[in-house]
């Protein structure tokens, strides 16, 4: 399928590594052109490189955090004078504090500031600066990563899950404010998804693993790119009439039915 988005230009946040690689991966494969922001430099500039090599779209590194305004400002000013602003914006954060904890044992103000900042602030700030420079272009997609608990709160997942339920009402007010410029806002809630990227606490053991394939009725984990796949497609112009969103992609493991 043709997603109708070559030439296009993606800013894809936190995305030197995990879902927010596989996220520029499969955007530029689709021809967009794709602007990463993280704050570790080289890993940016070696992905860069191999993008443009690989998909022959143009990739551009920018280093910064999502929290320093400094940063995100001056992102934005060269969004603007690059691109006249992108067209495509994907807000991906940082996983909450670790080790995940009971609720009754999230007592630390200082973890939940930084869950806090990490899981909402930091979009919201960086939506601020960066969402004027798509208002006049008449189209446009913003794509929010949640997860899966805003729907059904996992165990050990309060940090996560109050403030990315924040980020999911966020985008729906986006959503229906903005949706008469072009611009549809919807969010991307995975669960279950393969994060053998991942080192030290956030890594999971063989039998952590093992728990949570039998959480999903597939019996597996799922892959980066089945999750960066529902991000192309929300991005693309056949799914123009979707907005104000929240689409699952953990496997059938939330039981809910709305």
């Amino acid at each position: 399928m043709n997603l109708g988005i070559s030439g296009k230009t993606a800013l894809i946040t936190a995305s030197s590594n995990g879902i927010g690689k596989s996220i520029a991966y499969t955007l530029a494969q689709e021809g967009v052109n794709v602007v990463l922001f993280a704050r570790t430099k080289t890993k940016l500039e070696n992905l860069t490189r191999e993008i443009e090599a690989k998909y022959g779209v143009k990739a551009y590194a920018f280093n910064g955090d999502m929290l320093n305004e400094n940063d995100v400002s001056q992102l934005a000013l060269f969004l603007k004078d690059t691109f006249n602003g992108p067209d495509i914006l994907v807000l991906n954060t940082p996983r909450p504090p670790n080790p995940l904890r009971r609720t009754v044992e999230e007592t630390q103000s200082e973890r939940w500031h930084e869950a806090y900042h990490n899981q909402l602030w930091s979009s919201i700030q960086l939506s601020n600066h960066v969402l004027p420079l798509m208002l006049h272009k008449g189209w446009g997609r913003i794509i929010a990563i949640t997860s899966a608990s805003v729907k059904q709160p996992m165990p050990h997942h309060s940090l996560s899950t109050v403030f990315r339920a924040g980020m999911t009402a966020y985008i729906k007010h986006l959503a229906n404010e903005i949706g008469e410029k072009g611009i549809t806002a919807n969010c991307v809630a995975p669960a279950l998804i393969d994060n053998s990227h991942r080192t030290g606490a956030a890594a999971y053991s063989e039998a952590q693993m093992q728990a949570r394939k039998k959480m999903s009725p597939l019996g597996r984990i799922g892959t980066q790119e089945e999750l960066s796949g529902v991000v192309g497609f929300l991005a693309s112009m056949q799914a123009g009439y979707i907005t104000g969103s929240t689409i699952m992609v953990d496997g059938g493991m939330s039981g809910s039915l709305l």
